[in-house]
């Protein structure tokens, strides 16, 4: 990780080095915070963040469904991800990761945390492709996890919740065990869910057909994908994928934050389309880099520019 000079932490900038937290904060021992992923790009205007309002909307969404009440507001928190980025502006050479995190820091223990007092803090980088450069021309290899997807009848999927990607953590870690880049994950009904932490979608005879809601996070990349997608002209369908479907398709790929649109040249040994990225999935990929580079006036509107 590339170290930038200032987080925000707690409505003040501080020194990289100094956002620490006790050993004894709740949430290291519990599991409840709630945090974001956002791109800012470096675009010919400058550094903008990418759909900052519908990013910092989902972080109070998802602390409202795990009964954390932020300090700080929409507004609030939408300028201290600009204070920040303004302030690191001299570090950033390329396009920055936005990590704002809500989390409960030291004062109680047990299982009940309402008493236990709410810190926030943004943490933002440059980070490149999260699935390598390799894999954004060329695809991936991805195998299906053996870990099923956190059912909703135990887990509060909607949340962009640390406890949760644990799950995660434990199908990313098999698969690239197993000589892949990224994990598949299924529904505990054995439809496709999603990726360890990417949406998915696959093209069958041209149309894009991606997982519905019912099991994965409210993905604000993949919903921008769909939106690029029908102004393209393509079909778009939200519905159940199981995996045959998957070995059978003419393109699949993930989408995400950090992913971005990266295709997926095989899943479990099985070869999809021509084993390369597919035609369809580039013209997708290009249109997302178009848009959030600004190279697209139509969406200018999701992006924030830094001064």
């Amino acid at each position: 990780m590339k170290e930038a000079k200032y987080i925000w932490k707690d409505g003040k900038l501080i020194p990289w080095a100094e956002a620490t937290t006790h050993i004894l904060s709740h949430t290291l021992h519990y599991g409840n915070a709630v945090f974001e992923g956002t791109r800012a790009y470096m675009t010919k205007k400058g550094l903008a963040i990418f759909r900052l309002k519908e990013h910092t909307k989902r972080l109070l969404d998802s602390a409202k469904i795990v009964c954390i009440k932020s300090p700080f507001t929409q507004d609030e928190l939408e300028k201290a991800q600009v204070e920040l980025l303004k302030a690191n502006k001299d570090e950033y050479k390329g396009n920055v990761y936005i990590r704002p995190i809500i989390y409960l820091g030291y004062g109680v223990m047990g299982l009940n945390h309402i008493n236990a007092p709410v810190n926030v803090a943004i943490a933002a980088w440059e980070w490149g492709a999260y699935l390598g450069e390799e894999g954004l021309n060329n695809g991936i290899k991805v195998k299906t996890s053996s870990f099923v997807r956190n059912p909703t009848k135990s887990f509060m999927g909607k949340a962009k919740a640390a406890a949760n990607y644990l799950n995660s953590q434990m199908a990313k870690h098999e698969a690239l065990a197993c000589g892949c880049d990224e994990a598949l994950l299924l529904d505990d009904n054995g439809f496709v869910a999603e990726g360890s932490g990417e949406c998915f979608f696959i093209v069958r005879n041209g149309k894009l057909i991606t997982p519905p809601y019912d099991n994965t996070l409210e993905s604000i990349t993949q919903a921008t994908t769909i939106e690029i997608a029908k102004d393209m002209g393509l079909s778009v369908e939200q519905r159940r994928i199981t995996r045959d479907e998957v070995y059978i398709a003419d393109e699949a790929f993930f989408t995400g934050t950090a992913a971005e649109i990266t295709p997926v040249r095989e899943l479990d040994a099985r070869v999809i389309g021509n084993g390369k990225a597919g035609d369809l999935t580039k013209k997708l990929q290009q249109a997302y880099f178009d848009v959030v580079n600004g190279e697209n006036p139509k969406y200018s509107h999701y992006l924030t520019y830094i001064d």
